[in-house]
């Protein structure tokens, strides 16, 4: 398992804690240290839509100009997030092919049942 974010960000770091907790084996994945490649965001996107990925509630998406945010589509939103990685909802937790966005203890717990 492979838990991607940022140290700073307090879900991921519940997330992460969450994990160890549980004794789940993950690696850990930080975007602003080992930055996002274009083939794990392919391999991403073709799995939840870009809607799901993108964060539009964050700092990141604020501190963007008007231009950027306009005339959204699944194109522009992935470049958005290889430019700016931490537009990405975190954590983003993948096993294999299985992908989960954003923390919730239960549903993590569920998720690792099944592909951890």
């Amino acid at each position: 398992m492979i838990l991607y974010g940022i140290k700073s960000c307090d879900t991921v770091r519940k997330a992460r804690k969450h994990l160890d907790a549980k004794g789940c084996t993950h690696t850990f994945h930080d975007f602003r240290e080992a930055g996002l490649d274009d083939a794990t965001l392919t391999r991403w996107l073709a799995q939840v839509p870009y809607t799901t990925l993108l964060n539009t509630r964050s700092t990141s998406w604020r501190a963007l100009d008007d231009a950027a945010k306009q005339d959204l589509d699944a194109d522009k939103a992935k470049q958005l997030m290889l430019d700016n990685p931490t537009l990405v909802k975190r954590p983003v937790l993948e096993a294999g092919d299985a992908l989960m966005v954003g923390f919730k203890a239960a549903d993590y717990d569920q998720w690792v049942a099944q592909h951890g």
